[in-house]
Parts: C-alpha cells; structure tokens; sequence
C-alpha cells in the first residue's frame, strides 16, 4: 500500500469514528447549564434566581473598571470558548474538528499520489 493509499485510509478511519463519537455525545449530552462558573443570586418576583456572572451588568461594570474593555472582551471570548467544550455543543466541536482532520489527511494524500503518467 502506497503512502497516499494510507493516508486515505486514515482519513476514512478518522472521519467515521470522529462522526460517530460526536453523533454518541450529540445522543448522550443534555445541555444542563454550566454550575461550576460564577453566579449572581437575584431576586425575581420575590424568588431567588441564580444568572451566570457575565450577564449580570454590576459585573461587567466592575470588570471593566478595574481591567477596561479588553478585559471584558478576553472574559467574553473565555466564556465563548469554555462553551465548545460542554454539552451538545462539544459534539458540534468534536464534529469539526473531525471533518478538519480528515480533510487534512486526504488532502495529503492526494498531493503525495504520484500523477498521471499520461
């Protein structure tokens, strides 16, 4: 087997065991908030509610006051990218990352083939 016929097997190999650990996380995943972060306890109606950090407005008030607006902004990004890593959403994550590696190696492969002797 040539070079590029392994990396073709590679990918094939990665594209469908990736697709289905993302399709057995996407199943198994619930999307149950995030309780390890922190919290700011409200009162609605009269009952406590508890809203994650960056949403509250005195937070990101006092972010902002003591780092500025890059600070907020990096506090965001954080966040966003804490998100890809739990639930649902890192079956998504899983899913690309899948289709990216296995892109990668068939490319390669593609351009190691030898070309066409005609």
């Amino acid at each position: 087997m040539t070079a590029s016929g392994k990396l073709y097997l590679s990918a094939a190999i990665v594209l469908v065991a990736g697709l289905c650990a993302a399709v057995a996380i996407y199943l198994t995943a619930g999307d149950d908030p995030d309780l390890s972060g922190a919290y700011e306890i409200v009162v609605v109606d009269g009952k406590p509610v508890a809203i994650p950090a960056m949403q509250s407005k005195a937070y990101v008030r006092q972010l902002q006051r003591f780092g500025g607006k890059a600070s907020v902004l990096f506090a965001e990004i954080g966040e966003w990218f804490g998100s890809l890593w739990r639930g649902r959403q890192l079956a998504i994550t899983v899913g690309w990352v899948t289709l990216g590696v296995a892109t990668a190696l068939f490319l390669l492969g593609w351009w190691l083939s030898p070309g066409d002797p005609g």
